[in-house]
C-alpha cells in the first residue's frame, strides 16, 4: 500500500512498509546514501544540508531537538530570558568533547567569534538577520571594509563566559524564535585548543573533528563513505540506540535505490525519474520540505529592472504542471516568497494562509506585459542569461523547463548557463555574472524573516541587488516591534510589497521522496534548520 506522509517528522511516521530494502548489515547499523558529499563539518564555514547532518551527529549545540522535532535542552540545561526579551543566559549541564575536555561556556563564544573573524558563510545568522547579537553588526561591517577584526574587537559581541558552565547572550533586539535558532549548526560551540591546534585542517577529516554528541567520526572518504560509531561519554548516551552510522555519499538516486533494494542502504532518496517506478511501493517516503526554488532577477542588468519585464516572467511559470506533472515528488507550486509550514502567527493560521497568493499562470498577460517591457525599453527583443547548478537535483529540471516556458513568449530569448552549486554561488551570483539565476533556500529558523531578509539591501545573500527602502524600513520595524500581531502584520506586508515588485520570482516548495528501510523508526526529519537529527534512530526487529 503507498504511503504519503505530508508532516514534518519522520520520527512519527506509522509506515506500514514491506520487506524491501530491509538491510543486510547489523540491527545496530544505520545507513544514510545521499546525493551530495559533506563539505566539512566546520560550523564557521560549512553551509549545506549533508554537512550540517553530519555535524549534529557528533556535535550538540546550546539547544536539541527531540524525537519529535521539538526544541528541547541540548549541552544547556537550563535557559532563562530577561524581561525585555535582551538577555539570554544558559546554564550548561556536565558534558564532555571526545578528547576528555569539559564543554565550556567559552566553546560557544569562542566559536561564535570565530565565523564572525572569518566571515563565514554563516555570519550573517549572528547579526540583524539571524540573533540579533549586540555587536555583530558591527564587526561584520568592520570585516567587510577589509579592516581585520582583533581579540579586542571580537570580545565586543554579546557572548560572555561568566564562568565554565554560564553562557550570558545579549541581543539588540527580542528574537521570539532564539532557541529554534540555537540548534542551527553556525552556533554549535568548538573546542578552542583543539581547533587551534588543527589550523585550516579543522573539520575536514576525522581526525580533525571533536564530538560532543550521540556520535563520534571514526573514518571519512570525501566523495565515498563516512562511518561514525555511538559515543560512549555523550552526555545523553542512553537515547542513542545505534552502534554505527553509515553515510554513503555521492550516490545519484539510481543506485542509491539500487543499493536499498539489495539491501546495502537505509535510506535512500530518489529524484522524479524514479517516482513511478516506487510511488506504489510500501517502502515509498514522501515529505514536504523548507526548500523553496525560485529565479532571482538581477537587477544590475539595465533591462531587468524593469518591472514588466519580471512580471512577464512570473506569469510565464505553470507551477502547478512543473510541481505535479514534471517533479511529481510531493512538492507544491509557489504561491509567495515565505513557504507553507514554516510559521504561525498568533491567530494559529499558518503564514501563507493569511498572506495573498502572489503568483499565477496567464501566458497571454505574459505577453502582453512582455511588450509594455520591449516598448519601455525601446526593443524589440531580450536576451537573458539563466544561470542554474547541475549537481543541484532538480535544479537543471527546473531551468529546462523555465527555458522552455520563458522561450514561448515572442522577443524573449534565454541562454542557459550551466555549472556546479560552488562556483553558481560564490562566484558567479557573488561577483554579479548573471541575468538569471535557478537559487534555492532552506529555513535558517522557523519564523518569516529568515526568507524575507534575503530581499534587505545589503543582505549577503541578496545578489540579484533588488532594493526598496520602503520594505528595509518594515523589516526594521519587525526587529523591534513587540506586539506579535503588529510584527506579523508588518511581515505580511512586507512579502506583499516584494512580490508585487518581482523582486524574485517563486516557483515551487520541494518535496523530499526517499526509499526507507520498514525496520527504521524516529529518524528525524525536519523543515527548518538541520535536515536529519540520528539520535534517536533504531530498527524494529
Amino acid at each position: 500500500m503507498k504511503k504519503l506522509v505530508s508532516v514534518l517528522m519522520a520520527g512519527t511516521m506509522a509506515l506500514s512498509l514491506a520487506a524491501c530494502g530491509s538491510g543486510k548489515d547489523n540491527a545496530n547499523t544505520f545507513t544514510f546514501a545521499n546525493e551530495l558529499d559533506i563539505k566539512n563539518l566546520d560550523s564557521s564555514d560549512a553551509d549545506d544540508g549533508m554537512s550540517f547532518n553530519a555535524m549534529h551527529a557528533v556535535i550538540d549545540g546550546l539547544m536539541d531537538v527531540d524525537k519529535d522535532g521539538k526544541v528541547t535542552y541540548g549541552i544547556a540545561k537550563e535557559h532563562t530570558v530577561s524581561e525585555d526579551g535582551l538577555t539570554h543566559t544558559f546554564v550548561l549541564r556536565d558534558a564532555k568533547w571526545s578528547n576528555g575536555d569539559p564543554v565550556r561556556a567559552q566553546d560557544f563564544v569562542y566559536a561564535w567569534q570565530r565565523i564572525l573573524k572569518k566571515s563565514g558563510n554563516y555570519a550573517y545568522m549572528m547579526g540583524s538577520d539571524g540573533a540579533h547579537l549586540v555587536g555583530a553588526d558591527e564587526l561584520m561591517a568592520k570585516n567587510e571594509a577589509g579592516s581585520e577584526l582583533t581579540q579586542e574587537d571580537l570580545d565586543t559581541l554579546g557572548a560572555k563566559a561568566v564562568d565554565d558552565q554560564t553562557l550570558v547572550v545579549s541581543l539588540t533586539s527580542p528574537a521570539s524564535y532564539f532557541e529554534e535558532l540555537m540548534t542551527f549548526p553556525c552556533y554549535f560551540p568548538q573546542n578552542e585548543k583543539f581547533t587551534e591546534e588543527q589550523g585550516q585542517n579543522y573539520g575536514k577529516s576525522a581526525d580533525a573533528i571533536l564530538s560532543n554528541g550521540s556520535f563520534v567520526m571514526e573514518s571519512w572518504e570525501p566523495g565515498s563513505k563516512a562511518v561514525f560509531t555511538k559515543n560512549e561519554d555523550y552526555w545523553d548516551a542512553d537515547s542513542v540506540k545505534l552502534d554505527k552510522l553509515v553515510m554513503n555519499l555521492v550516490q545519484e538516486p539510481t543506485v542509491a535505490a539500487q543499493n536499498f533494494d539489495s539491501g546495502n542502504n537505509d535510506y535512500a532518496p530518489i529524484d522524479s525519474d524514479l517516482v513511478d517506478k516506487y510511488k506504489d511501493n510500501d517502502a515509498f517516503w514522501n515529505v514536504k520540505s523548507g526548500f523553496l526554488f525560485y529565479v532571482m532577477p538581477n537587477l544590475q542588468n539595465a533591462d531587468l529592472q524593469n518591472q514588466n519585464l519580471r512580471k512577464a516572467l512570473s506569469l510565464a511559470i505553470d507551477r502547478e504542471d512543473f510541481a505535479q506533472n514534471v517533479l511529481k515528488d510531493g512538492s507544491i507550486e509557489a504561491n509567495g516568497f515565505v513557504p507553507e509550514d514554516l510559521s504561525k502567527g498568533p491567530n494559529g493560521e499558518d503564514f501563507r494562509e493569511d498572506a495573498k497568493d502572489f503568483t499565477t499562470y496567464d501566458a497571454n498577460a505574459a505577453q502582453e506585459a512582455l511588450n509594455q517591457a520591449l516598448q519601455e525599453l525601446g526593443k524589440s527583443e531580450v536576451t537573458l542569461r539563466l544561470l542554474y547548478g547541475t549537481d543541484e537535483s532538480p535544479m537543471d529540471t527546473m531551468a529546462t523547463y523555465l527555458q522552455n516556458a520563458f522561450t514561448k513568449l515572442d522577443g524573449l530569448n534565454i541562454e542557459m548557463v550551466a555549472t556546479t552549486k560552488q562556483d553558481r554561488i560564490y562566484n558567479k551570483e557573488a561577483n554579479g555574472d548573471f541575468d538569471l539565476a535557478c537559487t534555492r533556500w532552506g529555513p535558517d529558523y522557523g519564523d518569516p524573516t529568515t526568507y524575507l531578509y534575503l530581499m534587505k539591501t545589503g543582505n549577503n545573500n541578496n545578489y540579484g541587488k533588488w532594493s526598496n527602502e520602503q520594505y528595509d524600513a518594515l523589516l526594521n520595524q519587525v526587529n523591534t516591534e513587540l506586539d506579535v500581531q503588529k510584527r506579523w502584520d508588518l511581515m505580511l506586508q512586507a512579502e506583499e510589497l516584494a512580490m508585487n515588485d518581482y523582486a524574485n520570482i517563486p516557483v515551487f516548495q520541494k518535496g523530499n521522496t526517499a526509499l526507507l528501510n520498514p525496520k527504521v523508526k524516529d529518524l528525524v526529519n525536519q523543515q527548518v534548520g538541520t535536515p536529519f537529527t540520528f539520535k534517536y534512530v533504531y530498527k524494529e526487529g
